[in-house]
């Protein structure tokens, strides 16, 4: 703890100082983020680190395994985030964004050890469609091939639980919302991105286009009522 209270002088004598008008600038005119990061909560990965945002530039939520639980009336942290960012401060991007060396993936290929956490093992059903993927389609993989194949997959279908959200699929089909995912390889501190149109992870490059898992465009399934003469 010695450690934290070092760091909260540094930036009270340090940092904040240096920052002090951007600081009384959020706290006269609010705050108005454009991107909801829903980011694992590993202390390794520090999502305003990973994209340099300042304060104010990025809303995020943060839990084990970057889980988006299927949307329900029952009252959840993630699902209140997702629909404050959407409703409230009207984002325009959504990134899930997992990592490599996830324990949270990781505890499925050691099952009883959760056992003692109930919590977590409840809360991790929510990446079972991904496991499930993984037994079926990657049983050639050694275990940390595994391992990254489900870290990946489960960004894929937390994508899939977040467009079941009301205030997400409105927003798709309205097209003033984007969805990412992203993977954070915390040895090489690359980037790779989910394109939607080849379905697969690429890295994010800065001399091209990031990949997207699915852009902003107005969707309608629905043609406007013809009347019949």
């Amino acid at each position: 703890m010695m450690e934290i209270l070092g760091g909260v002088a540094r930036f009270q004598g340090d940092v904040f100082p240096q920052q002090q008008a951007l600081f009384e600038l959020l706290a006269r005119d609010g705050q108005s983020p454009k991107t909801l990061m829903i980011s694992c909560a590993d202390s390794r990965v520090v999502p305003e680190l990973i994209t340099q945002a300042n304060p104010g530039e990025l809303f995020v939520c943060r839990n084990a395994g970057n889980i988006v639980p299927p949307f329900s009336q029952k009252n959840g942290g993630v699902s209140s985030a997702v629909e404050y960012a959407v409703m409230a401060l009207g984002v325009s991007d959504i990134v899930v964004c997992g990592h490599s060396d996830c324990g949270a993936m990781k505890a499925f290929f050691n099952p009883d050890a959760l056992d003692t956490m109930p919590n977590v093992k409840a809360w991790l059903a929510h990446a079972e469609p991904a496991w499930e993927v993984v037994k079926t389609c990657y049983h050639e993989l050694d275990t940390n091939g595994q391992v990254r194949a489900l870290s990946l997959e489960n960004v894929s279908m937390q994508l899939t639980h977040l467009q079941n959200h009301p205030s997400v699929a409105a927003g798709l089909a309205a097209g003033k919302l984007s969805l990412h995912g992203w993977f954070f390889e915390i040895e090489t501190g690359r980037i790779l991105a989910l394109d939607g149109e080849s379905n697969t992870f690429k890295p994010i490059e800065t001399d091209k286009p990031i990949p997207v898992a699915m852009p902003a465009r107005k969707r309608r399934v629905a043609e406007p009522m013809r009347e019949v003469a």
